[in-house]
């Protein structure tokens, strides 16, 4: 297993295959983002690594899938424990290689890393199947849940550990076996979770994990003949060429994707509460949260007054160095990342937009280590039309726009104007209105009166361009299981 070669002052990481790491000729550059500094390099690994993992997987899937539920719930649980045991270094990693502060990665993505090990555990116990009496044909029907095989995983960078557990762990605890492939722009936690699997119990070639960018080796995973099921996290584009390669062996897909989630505020909101949440929902994670709030949409009598108090929120959200804990904000992933972001919002100026704070506005004070990161200031908008590309694409960091609105039916026409239908939240204290805008809003989840509260039991997916499936933990179970109906006749 390599730890920093003597040749390199960087972290080298390498594949985990058949239950061994195993090195890699080419590596790609992985970058601190809070420093603009490589400090590791990650396997540049394609159609070749991808076979040997493959056939790892298949080679571990009979003796896997014929384990009971509750064999596979102890390793599951075990892998929780020893997470939990480094969950300081695992958040320090996580913070290190995804520029998100550690406070962030210790209260949030490595526990519930935790957690999704803990819940599908759990919840692999607890499923039933069907069954249905034919008593005038003397038949008896009943249903069996069988785990598919070899499951491809694909994971995206900005919630690194968070999101890559949600995969594994429903897949394995089904029965399957995987290979996934984490962003090779965060890779070291993932590196890190492998050195635990052989103390875990986690027998060879039931996880697999390739390293490795999209175009090679997330590409040869999404097209091998023997991956039957394929799970991912990532944007539209992204899932558009999945589809398309999957096509030919009709694959199982679930695609979560991009979202452009809109907060809609009416005028007898509780105003505080409301606007600590949507700066949370705004800026949490540096806005890269398929989840965040990316336009509010504020009822006119109170339009003037949320602007102002919500301008002076997000000027209070503080962005610096991740390893300050009073900071709510680190580092923008990349400074592709960061420039793609600032030209959303140079476009929006262009338009006549006003920026009221952040980007342009307000000048971060970062110490001389930080100078080169790639922090961006919470930055709020408002005078666009509803047809900007501003207001209509996912941008996926610090920046929301605000807009008034007048009626009720205005606000449902605002709220579904986009391509997107992942997740919106409503805010007001009228009941009867909050369920008619539930049901009428073009999203997957609402949230009234909060954000980001999840019960991990429910279903969790968008609509439009947001994706395909949903995952959770009936939904999971479904996903990750293929059904067959068995009659018996006495």
């Amino acid at each position: 297993m390599a730890m920093t070669s003597q040749k390199s002052p960087y972290l080298v990481l390498e594949n985990f295959i058949g239950g061994e790491f195993v090195p890699c000729e080419k590596h790609v550059d992985s970058y601190d983002p809070s420093t603009g500094k490589v400090y590791c390099h990650v396997p540049d690994s394609g159609p070749e690594e991808v076979e040997a993992a493959v056939k790892a997987a298949k080679k571990a899937f009979p003796e896997w899938s014929s384990r009971s539920p509750e064999q596979r719930a102890q390793i599951l649980n075990k892998l929780a424990d020893l997470i939990e045991e480094r969950l300081f270094e695992f958040a320090q990693a996580e913070s290190r290689d995804q520029g998100k502060t550690v406070t962030l990665a210790r209260n949030v993505d490595i526990p519930r890393s935790v957690y999704n090990y803990r819940f599908f555990a759990s919840s692999i116990l607890h499923h039933t199947t069907d069954c249905s009496q034919m008593d005038h044909l003397g038949c008896l029907n009943y249903t069996i849940r069988c785990p598919v095989g070899v499951a491809g995983l694909i994971s995206p960078w900005n919630l690194p550990l968070y999101l890559l557990t949600w995969k594994i762990a429903p897949a394995i605890a089904m029965g399957n076996t995987v290979v996934a492939k984490p962003s090779e722009m965060t890779s070291v936690t993932a590196w890190m979770m492998c050195k635990l699997m052989q103390k875990a119990g986690v027998p060879p070639g039931v996880v697999n994990i390739v390293f490795g960018t999209g175009p090679r080796a997330g590409d040869a995973l999404v097209g091998h003949p023997d991956v039957p099921l394929v799970s991912f996290t990532g944007s539209t584009l992204t899932a558009q060429r999945i589809t398309e390669r999957s096509a030919p062996y009709c694959k199982k897909l679930s695609l979560e994707l991009g979202g452009k989630n809109p907060a809609i505020i009416f005028a007898d909101a509780d105003l505080d509460q409301c606007i600590e949440t949507t700066v949370r929902s705004s800026f949490s994670n540096q806005g890269e949260i398929c989840l965040c709030t990316s336009r509010i949409y504020v009822e006119r009598s109170i339009y003037k007054t949320f602007l102002e108090k919500f301008v002076a929120a997000a000027r209070k959200w503080k962005t610096g160095a991740p390893s300050d804990p009073s900071n709510n904000n680190g580092a923008l992933i990349s400074r592709e990342h960061l420039e793609k972001v600032r030209s959303f919002v140079a476009l929006a100026k262009s338009e006549g937009g006003t920026v009221h704070c952040g980007e342009g506005v307000d000048a971060l004070d970062l110490p001389a280590a930080n100078a080169n990161g790639y922090f961006m200031p919470a930055t709020v908008i408002s005078g666009l039309s509803d047809s900007s590309k501003v207001m209509q694409e996912e941008i996926f960091g610090p920046v929301t726009c605000v807009s008034p609105f007048d009626t009720e039916d205005e606000a449902v026409a605002k709220g579904n104007g986009v391509r997107y239908g992942l997740a919106a939240t409503v805010w007001s204290q009228d009941v009867g209105k909050v369920h008619r805008m539930a049901k009428r809003l073009q999203a997957g989840l609402v949230w009234t009166n909060c954000w980001l509260v999840r019960d991990l039991n429910l279903p969790f997916g968008g609509m439009k361009n947001s994706g395909v499936g949903r995952e959770g933990g009936k939904d999971s179970y479904h996903f990750f299981t293929e059904v067959k109906s068995v009659t018996i006749k006495h």
